[in-house]
C-alpha cells in the first residue's frame, strides 16, 4: 500500500537530526511541521521570515498575521522569531539550513530536480527555490512517484526546466525513500506493500536495493 502524503512527511522527518535548522517549502513539505519529533529539537524555517514555528493552528485559533511559506496559519514554539524577508534569505544564502524540503515535478539520477515550471507553461519565476537548493547543506524532495497520467517522475535526466543541478540528497514518494546515485536511484526504504519491482516499473532509470 503506498504511503499517504502524511506518511511521506513522517518518513522524511525521521532523517532529521537533533539541532537541525529545516526549511519547509510550499505544498507537501508543510505537512512535516505536524510530525511529532520526540526528544529532537528541530527549528523549522519558512522563507517568508518565520523561524521556529510548529504545527498548523487548530481551526478557530488562527493568528491571521502568522503564516508559513504556503500561507497556512501556524503556531510559534518557544524561542521563535519573526524576521524580515531579506534577513530570512541572508540565513539561507549564508548556508545556515541543514536541509531544505521541497516539492518537485521531476527528480533525476544525477541529483538534478525541477519544481518551478511545467511543460507548456508561460511566464512564472523560479523564486526562492533556487537560493535554497544552492545554499542548503541537503535537499530533500517530496513528490508523487508518477504523474496523473502514470508517467514516471524519477528520471535519468529531467525534461522540465531545472531548478538546480546535482543537489538532491533524498526523494520521498508514495512508494518509498530513494537516493540518487548518478546512474539511477538507490532504495533507502519502501512503503509497506510496495515492492522493488513495482518501484523499478514506475521509475525511468535503474533502481537498486
Amino acid at each position: 500500500m503506498p504511503w499517504s502524503r502524511q506518511q511521506m512527511a513522517e518518513r522524511l522527518a525521521r532523517e532529521f537530526q537533533d539541532g537541525w535548522i529545516v526549511n519547509l517549502g510550499v505544498g507537501m513539505p508543510t505537512l512535516i511541521a505536524d510530525v511529532p519529533l520526540g526528544e529532537r529539537e528541530v527549528i523549522f524555517h519558512s522563507e517568508n521570515g518565520v523561524i521556529g514555528y510548529g504545527p498548523v493552528t487548530p481551526p478557530g485559533q488562527e493568528d491571521l498575521h502568522l503564516v508559513n511559506a504556503g500561507g497556512q496559519n501556524v503556531t510559534l514554539l518557544p524561542g521563535a522569531a519573526i524576521v524580515h524577508h531579506a534577513d530570512s534569505f541572508a540565513l539561507i544564502r549564508g548556508g545556515r539550513m541543514d536541509v531544505t524540503v521541497m516539492g518537485a515535478y521531476e527528480a533525476a539520477a544525477n541529483g538534478d530536480f525541477a519544481n518551478w515550471k511545467v511543460k507548456g507553461a508561460k511566464g512564472g519565476g523560479i523564486g526562492g527555490a533556487m537560493d535554497l537548493a544552492a545554499s542548503a547543506k541537503r535537499v530533500f524532495l517530496m513528490m508523487e512517484h508518477r504523474t496523473r497520467d502514470g508517467s514516471p517522475r524519477l528520471l535519468q535526466r529531467c525534461t522540465l526546466p531545472i531548478t538546480a543541478r546535482g543537489v538532491v540528497t533524498l526523494v520521498a514518494t508514495d512508494l518509498g525513500l530513494f537516493a540518487p546515485t548518478g546512474e539511477g536511484f538507490a532504495v533507502r526504504d519502501l512503503a509497506p506493500g510496495a515492492t522493488l519491482d513495482e518501484a523499478r516499473a514506475a521509475t525511468a532509470c535503474p533502481v537498486s536495493d
